[in-house]
């Protein structure tokens, strides 16, 4: 298309476009009346207008005269005289104004005092006596345990120390039962050894002389007295009572040896000279308790109540 033919066209168009604006913004400054005296003016019918103005109310009743106040207000109308009329109606009775109620005064409403804040060193000391309570409480709850802990050991060793005493007294009644046994059996023993020396005696005419595996005999010696034949006589009454221990020495061993007269044995005691070890000792000592009674009968001129005695092992 051409540019040139173009351009008044638009013109053209543009200029139209502006007069049906201005057009439009008179049309809609005017008021609803002058549309309907316009169309009235052109003989339209009335369905043609597009714009319809309220009709205006139709009350009964007087008309009403009012006064427009401002730049659209019409002029006052005159004024009409007036014949006054008179007032016969009584003027009504003076009522005296009640008496006003006193103003309430408002209620000030009091405020409850602001809480008092305690002290800091108040605070710390109900910190410190609460730590302190409950520090007690541990405490009582641990003794209360140790107590009841100690309880039951003490109980259960009252119930250990009651059953050891009935294990002891069982052991006591054994022991006394096999020392009465043991006892008795030496007190068969012994009185079956006195016959056999008796018997032995007899036949060897040798008054009071015990049985030994091997008779402690002389030697062929010139100056052969009482005393070694008393010493002869003891180590053949002990020597049957003797129970050799293993590893035992050959070699004699002095026991001192307390009795009463007649021969009785009350008391022997190894002396400390003696080569032989503490079993070997007490078989010694025990040997010459068994024996009881020693030789007396035919010794009474060399008889002594503390006597060493040399045990030679055979």
């Amino acid at each position: 298309m051409d540019e040139s033919k173009a351009t008044p066209k638009a013109v053209v168009l543009s200029a139209i476009l502006h007069v049906g604006i201005v057009g439009f913004l008179f049309l809609a400054i005017l008021p609803c009346s002058s549309y309907e005296t316009f169309f009235n003016a052109l003989g339209l019918p009335a369905w043609m207008n597009p714009i319809r103005c309220s009709a205006p109310l139709q009350l009964q009743g007087p008309i009403i005269q009012a006064v427009l106040i401002g730049p659209t207000g019409s002029p006052p109308p005159k004024s009409v005289k007036t014949k006054p009329i008179p007032n016969t109606v009584p003027p009504p009775p003076a009522v005296t104004p009640p008496t006003p109620p006193p103003p309430e005064k408002p209620q000030v409403q009091t405020l409850p005092p602001p809480p008092v804040h305690p002290d800091v060193v108040d605070q710390e000391r109900v910190v410190e006596d609460a730590m302190q309570k409950a520090d007690d409480a541990k405490k009582l709850q641990e003794e209360k345990e140790r107590q009841r802990q100690a309880d039951l050991d003490a109980q259960a060793a009252k119930q250990k120390q009651e059953k050891q005493k009935q294990i002891d007294q069982m052991l006591a009644k054994m022991d006394e039962a096999a020392a009465q046994t043991q006892k008795a059996d030496s007190k068969a023993k012994q009185a079956k050894q006195q016959l056999e020396d008796l018997a032995n005696a007899k036949d060897q005419s040798q008054p009071d002389v015990a049985k030994a595996d091997q008779l402690q005999t002389g030697n062929n010696s010139q100056n052969s007295d009482l005393s070694s034949e008393y010493a002869a006589a003891i180590q053949n009454a002990v020597t049957p009572n003797w129970l050799r221990p293993d590893n035992m020495p050959s070699t004699p061993c002095a026991v001192n040896i307390v009795q009463s007269p007649g021969g009785d044995v009350m008391s022997a005691t190894v002396d400390p000279s003696c080569p032989y070890d503490d079993a070997g000792r007490r078989s010694v000592e025990n040997a010459v308790l068994r024996t009881k009674t020693l030789p007396y009968k035919g010794f009474e001129s060399v008889f002594k109540r503390n006597l060493t005695f040399t045990f030679r092992p055979q």
